[in-house]
């Protein structure tokens, strides 16, 4: 799949990026047969509305693409993708008053349509190419694209295809791509290296948990992610029921997201000392699956009563925070599909984060709103932390009552990442309908923010 910016040409056909205002200003510089053509096919410049202009020979010699308004652009991102769908296969140089931020979106969405899942049947996205517009940072939004691709085929990968051993692989082709250095403890070998949380979440699949490490740079600020990889969820005892457990193979969308991140990072040359842990397991059902009301250990040292074992991504996630807290890194992220209370709270569009830093926030919102990427903070609130405390042990994986779900998820969360300055989002990733750049599928969320926020958040 191409995603690349086409080389520049002189026979790239002109696509015209029209607002509904800017219509008529245009519309009287072109030669009558054109403003007959453009009125009698009844385009208004309306938000996705495309027309192709004919050569006398009945070849198209531009096309215009309507850009609307903006409370209708409001209301959705990357809508020169929504056009370039529409467009027959060939190479178009855009012609257009957009610059800065927006022409940047408007061209990496255009980069981001060309996706589709074709592993296992044929598919495809937009045929048609874009010369790369003038005043982008083209190399800069092609890694993206690539990395952006890279978490979707993850995501969208069924569990089959896609258990431990496979995300291991995925890590470590990424690795050598890069030059980083990899590590996998496995097996029995996280009860020996102090990882008993990941390894009981783990021990009843056919595939051994383990824990992904990959590091890469060596100066810099050091940048620890962390994803949760449950490459499948069945609930383990607490089983979920058919109709919660059919889209389990995307709650390894955290590691997903964490590996597309990293990718853009080395791509882009980021002077980060960078370091991915990614605990990778299945949470499967067998007479050795951990049960309801075990009390467990952690790396951390803190007990944990199990009173739901569909509340696993946090255990995994929580030796890994805690092994990445024991650097003292400059910014330690996590990125889960965590809770089904986040997409109550937020829906599947925004990636809801939590972190004590008011400067965080800061940078990564603005972050944020230039490249596209939307984010909502939430509190980690600390009256709830009660709601954690089961008495019988130091914490408590799923408290009843079922209130704030997303808030003492990310509270537990926080009580492993020790004194750093940590940040952890609860992302869907998946888009549950198709949208312009976005098909239905598996889907990056928060890290082209978190990429942009970097320089800030860390003083690049």
């Amino acid at each position: 799949m191409p995603f690349n910016f086409a080389p520049d040409n002189d026979d790239a056909t002109p696509l015209y990026l029209l607002e509904a205002d800017g219509l008529s200003p245009w519309l009287a510089k072109q030669p009558d047969a054109v403003q007959a053509w453009v009125k009698a096919a009844g385009f208004k410049a309306e938000l996705g509305q495309v027309l192709t202009l004919p050569t006398e020979a009945g070849n198209i010699r531009a096309v215009l693409a309507g850009y609307g308004d903006s409370s209708k652009r409001a209301r959705g991102r990357f809508h020169l993708a929504g056009a370039a769908a529409k467009l027959p296969e060939g190479t178009y140089r855009l012609v257009t008053e957009l610059t800065g931020d927006a022409l940047s979106n408007e061209a990496l969405g255009w980069l981001m349509s060309h996706y589709a899942f074709e592993r296992y049947a044929k598919a495809s996205g937009t045929k048609a190419q874009l010369v790369a517009p003038e005043g982008v940072n083209a190399p800069r939004l092609e890694a993206i694209a690539a990395a952006e691709t890279r978490t979707r085929d993850l995501i969208n990968t069924p569990a089959n295809d896609m258990g431990p051993v496979a995300l291991e692989a995925a890590a470590s082709e990424l690795a050598t791509a890069y030059g980083a250095d990899f590590h996998v403890i496995r097996g029995e070998a996280l009860l020996e290296e102090g990882f008993p949380l990941i390894h009981t979440v783990g021990r009843a699949s056919a595939e051994a948990p383990r824990l992904i490490d990959m590091r890469w740079g060596g100066k810099g600020p050091k940048l620890t992610l962390v994803g949760k990889g449950v490459c499948f969820d069945t609930g383990g005892l607490n089983l979920k029921p058919g109709a919660s457990m059919g889209l389990m193979k995307k709650d390894m969308g955290g590691a997903a997201t964490v590996l597309g991140l990293a990718e853009m990072i080395m791509a882009l040359e980021v002077p980060v000392q960078l370091r991915v842990l990614i605990p990778a397991v299945e949470n499967a059902v067998s007479s050795n699956a951990f049960r309801p009301g075990d009390i467990l250990q952690s790396r951390l040292g803190l007990t944990v009563e199990i009173n739901n074992t569909d509340a696993e991504g946090r255990l995994v996630l929580a030796d890994a925070l805690a092994y990445g807290a024991e650097e003292a890194p400059d910014l330690m992220l996590s990125m889960a599909t965590l809770t089904g209370a986040a997409r109550v709270a937020v829906g599947p569009d925004l990636a809801p984060y939590f972190c004590d830093d008011d400067s965080f926030a800061s940078a990564l919102e603005k972050a944020a709103r230039r490249v596209a990427d939307p984010v909502w903070r939430m509190p980690f609130w600390p009256a709830y932390e009660t709601m954690i405390e089961p008495g019988i042990a130091d914490l408590d994986n799923a408290p009843s009552g079922g209130f704030g779900g997303a808030i003492t998820a990310a509270l537990f969360l926080r009580r492993f990442a020790a004194e750093t300055n940590y940040a952890h989002f609860d992302v869907y990733g998946w888009n549950p309908t198709a949208k312009p750049a976005r098909p239905k599928g598996g889907v990056g969320m928060g890290a082209r923010a978190l990429l942009e926020a970097l320089p800030e958040m860390l003083k690049l």
